[in-house]
């Protein structure tokens, strides 16, 4: 099979109108992150995905076997690594993996590791949310760890708790993208100075009126880098 396309034209892709600057992260920025990626950039939100992990883990034919790949690698190259026979096309693509690939490559180059990112780039993002607690931990702990900017800007950090599967995923895309939204109307109406403060009320009554279907709490902690 053909490997999949690349980044797009620039012109071909709607250009960020929003407020806020959101990033989205998971483990491998292949699957939660990519879904919210997609979702956010399609409304018009600017966002950018991560992973914090060590490595890119994907499915294997096994739960003891893997496919591991160092963050920055291609996603058309993994896509290749994994569709080299028929018989892997036929299983990777039974088990989702190549269309993960070939969704990825269509957004952007490579998955970007989290931690490795400057924080001149990070501390573009007013809100991050992360799709594990764990994760929200290590970004959590990653931006208290970090030399201070000189501007010093909050970053609001939001756990939304989703398991890793393409279904859970493209459930959990939809919700963000309906938090994303609030948290970009508030800003629109009240202004950078008075968000801060409003994020709490927000939250709560986001996880009263939206998050019915778990148990799992909605996580907030304010940064700033």
């Amino acid at each position: 099979p053909a490997t999949p396309p690349g980044l797009p034209p620039h012109n071909s892709r709607p250009q960020p109108r929003s407020n806020l600057s959101f990033g989205v992260v998971c483990s491998s920025n292949i699957n939660r992150s990519m879904e919210a990626h997609v979702v956010l950039g399609n409304a018009g939100l600017t966002v950018e995905s991560y992973g914090t992990g060590t490595k890119v883990r994907l499915p294997g034919r096994s739960a003891y076997e893997p496919r591991v790949f160092n963050f920055g690698t291609r996603y058309e190259e993994m896509y290749s690594s994994m569709a080299a026979t028929e018989g892997d096309v036929a299983f990777f693509t039974h088990n989702g993996v190549l269309q993960l690939c070939r969704r990825g490559a269509a957004v952007k180059a490579a998955p970007q590791r989290w931690q490795d990112t400057p924080s001149s780039a990070i501390t573009k993002h007013d809100v991050v949310i992360a799709f594990e607690e764990r994760i929200f931990d290590a970004v959590v702990e990653d931006l208290q760890m970090r030399e201070p900017t000189e501007d010093f800007e909050p970053i609001h950090v939001i756990c939304l708790d989703t398991k890793d599967n393409p279904h859970e995923a493209k459930i959990q895309g939809r919700i963000a993208l309906e938090l994303c939204w609030l948290l970009e109307k508030t800003v629109q109406r009240c202004g950078r100075e008075m968000f801060v403060g409003e994020i709490p009320e927000i939250l709560d009554s986001f996880q009263r009126e939206r998050m019915k279907h778990t148990p799992i709490k909605v996580l907030h902690q304010l940064c700033y880098l």
